[in-house]
């Protein structure tokens, strides 16, 4: 390959910031692989929790990170089909349509550094076709990516897994990045009733904005539950409530202040050994809770489709505010996703 090394944000260490150094990548591409130029990355609270190993030991550190990225095609690898070098993609974690090739192994002067099947927290990466879409059109390179993650699992999450229509009415538990994409996608869906609940009293004002009928600050449990009752005894109890920040006292909020049929979705993932606590019998007759698992997303149809919604007008460009910061301030970065933000965080190559 032509690209002999590139910038990386490398985790050493769980808990640690990340590493930035220079990682020699594989000599050539092999069969399925692509090499791509990140033009720029989102940063999803997923990458947080692999930083803190909240699913248990990380086994593959030292590895590179990230999962949703907009990125021009620089080499096309043996076998690859519909990818020119020049072409424009979107990489997502969630497959594709293409070959899923093996993952890459870069080096740190005698190390290996350990990639899955995209990342995108390096200037330079190895990424499997069936982790990338091609996009024709373009809105602006800060909003790119978050059809890599973000936007597709918000989409998924209402219409594949809630499976959503204008009857129901909606709780969000969290404001972040997807929790913002799925009041979006709620307006397109044309529901009327929708309850926003966030730790972040400085947030109502962007969710009224941008289509909330309610907003319920997180306090501690027993407060929140109490004005989510007194909310809900006088406008109804949400049919679907999707819970995005992983704090189990969410999870249990989605769960018992939600309708006796409601469709409970789990988008956020608690730390290792933190357990929610339900009562169950309400699950024997119509109602039901699942983990997403990226909103079960087809990013081959999804992308295109949410382009073409924002292209004419059905969403609007400015509903999703992003917070931009240069790649080498990535600690920084992820300090401030640590503290809550509007909407999501991009970083620039």
């Amino acid at each position: 390959m032509e690209v002999k090394e590139t910038l990386a944000a490398i985790l050493t260490e769980t808990g640690k910031p990340l590493v930035l150094d220079f990682i020699k990548l594989p000599d050539q591409l092999k069969s399925g692989q692509v090499l791509v130029e990140l033009i720029t990355s989102g940063v999803c609270g997923a990458q947080l929790n692999e930083i803190d190993a909240v699913k248990g030991p990380d086994k593959f550190l030292p590895h590179l990170l990230g999962h949703e990225g907009f990125a021009k095609v620089v080499e096309v690898g043996p076998d690859v089909s519909w990818l020119s070098v020049g072409d424009k993609v979107i990489l997502h974690w969630r497959p594709n349509e293409g070959i899923e090739s093996n993952t890459p192994k870069y080096k740190l002067r005698n190390q290996t550094i350990n990639a899955g099947w995209v990342t995108t927290f390096n200037h330079h990466a190895v990424v499997s076709q069936n982790r990338m879409t091609k996009v024709e059109s373009e809105q602006d390179k800060f909003f790119m990516p978050l059809l890599g993650c973000a936007l597709t699992t918000a989409l998924g999450v209402l219409r594949n897994e809630a499976k959503v229509s204008t009857a129901d009415s909606l709780m969000i538990m969290g404001l972040g990045g997807v929790g913002n994409a799925v009041l979006q996608f709620a307006r397109y869906f044309k529901l009327n009733n929708i309850t926003i609940v966030d730790k972040d009293a400085r947030k109502e004002l962007l969710a009224r904005q941008y289509g909330a009928t309610h907003f319920v600050e997180f306090t501690n449990k027993i407060d929140t539950l109490q004005a989510l009752e007194v909310l809900f005894g006088e406008f109804g109890r949400p049919t679907i409530a999707i819970e995005t920040s992983g704090d189990v006292r969410g999870i249990e909020l989605c769960y018992e202040t939600s309708s006796a049929n409601a469709r409970v979705i789990l988008v956020g993932v608690p730390k290792i050994g933190e357990k929610a606590s339900i009562y169950t019998l309400p699950l024997h007759f119509e109602k039901s809770i699942k983990g997403s698992k990226g909103g079960a997303a087809s990013p081959d149809k999804d992308i295109p489709f949410i382009l073409n919604l924002v292209e004419h007008n059905f969403i609007s460009r400015q509903a999703f505010p992003t917070e931009n910061y240069n790649f080498s301030d990535i600690n920084l970065a992820l300090s401030k996703l640590r503290e809550g933000v509007k909407g999501r965080i991009v970083l620039e190559f």
